[in-house]
């Protein structure tokens, strides 16, 4: 069973970022075929992925003007604790939690990836900031840093 399909749309044009899109989707479709014994584990691998990929967005968002707390960042931390909460269940027994929120995340991803991450590539990509090195590419023809930290998510549409 796939829950997720790796299209085109997905692609933000940033290496690093498609790459950890592209992992993340692998094993959400890994979770949702998994037998009874592989979902626990396949899950577990799943929350230890999404823990790195948000922070890996963060370090990003704070290295480029974020506020702390932003929107963006916001939901990477609702998600988690979705996440930690159904994992929580399912250690109990209760791994039908998984099976439940398999398709929820395969119908949120795309619409935070398309949206908040996607923000994110443009505005890194404006600065010059380089997301494989996590700093700014020697002499970019970068603007400063926003002089205001950025509470949003970095689209026009939140500001």
């Amino acid at each position: 069973m796939t829950a997720l399909t790796w299209t085109d749309t997905l692609v933000l044009d940033n290496p690093r970022m498609d790459t950890t899109h592209r992992e993340f989707v692998e094993l959400l479709n890994a979770v949702a075929a998994a037998d009874d014994e592989a979902l626990l584990p396949g899950f577990r691998e799943l929350l230890e992925h999404t823990v790195e990929h948000f922070a890996q967005e963060e370090r990003w968002m704070l290295a480029t003007g974020f506020a702390p707390e932003n929107c963006h960042q916001t939901q990477h931390a609702m998600v988690l604790q979705v996440m930690r909460e159904v994992e929580q269940r399912a250690a109990g027994g209760e791994t039908e939690f998984i099976r439940r929120l398999v398709p929820e995340l395969a119908s949120w991803f795309p619409q935070h990836a398309e949206m908040m991450d996607a923000a994110l590539a443009y505005h890194c990509a404006q600065l010059g900031y380089d997301t494989t090195e996590e700093a700014l590419r020697p002499g970019a023809a970068a603007p400063a840093l926003p002089q205001a930290p950025i509470t949003g998510c970095g689209s026009a549409s939140c500001a």
